[in-house]
């Protein structure tokens, strides 16, 4: 229990540049407050004291803005920056040394029964405002960019953004967006585009022939 306790303090002082010392992130940081205080509302909810975990769960959303139901399973070195108005459902898995920004939903789709909820791996970062949905997963050192929804399995080394969320960047090389499924061929927003760059193409030969008629014109009006 202190081993991730010291884990959750480490979590912070590594990826908040603001944060100063030890005290400073145990006494004044409410994202490792909501997940001190799930860890134990976790507890209680594993040994059956459930009404009393949903209890603990909803003072910590009281205390902090984060809501985190208590049977969400969270490993090691967790950061919540800020945090306010995240969501954690039931069913959520997340790794070790994961970081969610404030606003972040780890939510179900409504059309799900039992796992409903995301599964992350290790090192993941969801940005603000973003939505993952669904009984999904994340891999490992994947990306969420802010203000994304994710409704389709990001592979791990993979950044994703949008909505819906589609591939920028894989193993650190950047590539053309994509469906996270790769079929870019079902994606109306790749559609559009691939549409508009064909009309412009299209307008741009139009406008080149248009020249060259307009200056062979000159030319024979210049020579009579």
């Amino acid at each position: 229990m202190f081993d991730r306790v010291r884990a959750d303090i480490q979590a912070a002082l590594d990826r908040d540049p603001a944060a100063r010392n030890r005290l400073e992130v145990l006494v004044c940081y409410p994202g490792l407050h909501a997940v001190l205080l799930h860890r134990l509302a976790h507890w209680l909810w594993g040994h059956g004291l459930r009404l009393m975990a949903r209890c603990l769960s909803q003072t910590n959303r009281l205390l902090t803005g984060i809501e985190i139901h208590p049977a969400a399973q969270i490993g090691r070195g967790l950061f919540i920056d800020h945090g306010m108005s995240t969501v954690i459902g039931e069913t959520s898995e997340i790794g070790e040394n994961c970081t969610l920004y404030q606003g972040v939903t780890l939510g179900g789709t409504g059309k799900e029964t039992g796992k409903r909820h995301p599964t992350l791996g290790d090192n993941v970062v969801i940005g603000v405002g973003a939505s993952v949905l669904g009984s999904i997963t994340v891999g490992d050192n994947a990306l969420v960019g802010a203000g994304s929804v994710v409704l389709q399995p990001v592979p791990a080394e993979t950044t994703v953004v949008g909505v819906p969320a589609r591939v920028v960047r894989r193993q650190g090389r950047r590539v053309p967006a994509a469906a996270i499924s790769g079929a870019t061929q079902d994606d109306p927003c790749e559609q559009c585009q691939e549409a508009f760059r064909k009309e412009i193409e299209r307008l741009e030969q139009r406008l080149a022939e248009l020249e060259r008629r307009l200056s062979a014109t000159a030319k024979v009006g210049e020579g009579e």
